[in-house]
C-alpha cells in the first residue's frame, strides 16, 4: 500500500487538478471545471482546498471556498482507481479541520443521480434545500444540500467514528479537538 498524504493545494497543482477533472468527469460525460477556477483555487484558497498525493501523483481532491461564516465546497473528485477506498473521507477529513473553527454552515452541489455523494453529504448531516437548474450551464440540473453548525454538533460522535473530528466541533474557540489530516 502505498503512503497517502493529505495536504493543502499549491500552485504548481494546477496541471494535476486538470488531469483528474478529465479522469474522473469528463470521462463520464460531465463538463470539467473551467481552468480559471482551478487556477484561482490553486493561487488563492490553499486554506480551504485539499489534495491527496500518493508517490508524487495527486489521486484526489476538494475545493471549496469561505465566505464569512459559510463555505461552499464546489468538487470532491477522487482518481477512478481510488475510488470507494478512504481517499474522500481523509479529504473531507482535513476540509473539516479546516473549516469548522471558521464557519457555520458548508454548502453542497451534487447532480442528483450521484447516489455516493449524496450519502457522504447526508453522513455528515447536510440536509438537502432545494434544486439549481442550468448551474454549469443549459440543462445541468444541481441538488443543493447544506449542513449547519448544529447538525456537526448533533452528530459529533458519527463524525469521531469515521475519524473525521477528534473531539467537540468549536467555532473559534481553540479547545475543539478538531482532527488533523493523516
Amino acid at each position: 500500500m502505498n503512503a497517502r498524504q493529505i495536504r493543502p493545494l499549491r500552485s504548481e497543482d494546477f496541471t494535476e487538478i486538470m488531469r483528474l477533472e478529465e479522469e474522473v468527469f469528463a470521462r463520464c460525460g460531465e463538463s470539467v471545471l473551467g481552468a480559471y477556477y482551478v487556477r484561482l483555487c490553486c493561487e488563492f484558497f490553499p486554506e480551504s482546498c485539499y489534495v491527496a498525493e500518493e508517490d508524487g501523483r495527486l489521486v484526489g481532491y476538494v475545493l471549496s471556498f469561505v465566505k464569512g461564516d459559510e463555505a461552499y465546497c464546489t468538487t470532491l473528485g477522487v482518481a477512478p482507481e481510488l475510488q470507494g477506498t478512504r481517499v474522500a473521507i481523509q479529504l473531507l477529513r482535513a476540509l473539516i479541520a479546516a473549516l469548522a473553527p471558521r464557519v457555520d454552515s458548508v454548502w453542497f452541489t451534487v447532480k442528483e443521480d450521484n447516489d455516493a455523494a449524496r450519502a457522504l453529504h447526508r453522513a455528515l448531516g447536510a440536509r438537502d434545500v432545494g434544486f439549481r437548474d442550468d448551474f454549469y450551464g443549459p440543462g445541468d440540473r444541481r441538488l443543493v444540500s447544506r449542513i449547519e453548525r448544529p447538525a456537526f454538533e448533533r452528530i459529533a460522535g458519527k463524525l469521531r467514528r469515521l475519524g473525521l473530528v477528534e473531539g467537540a466541533i468549536a467555532r473559534e474557540s481553540g479547545d475543539a479537538g478538531i482532527a488533523g489530516a493523516a
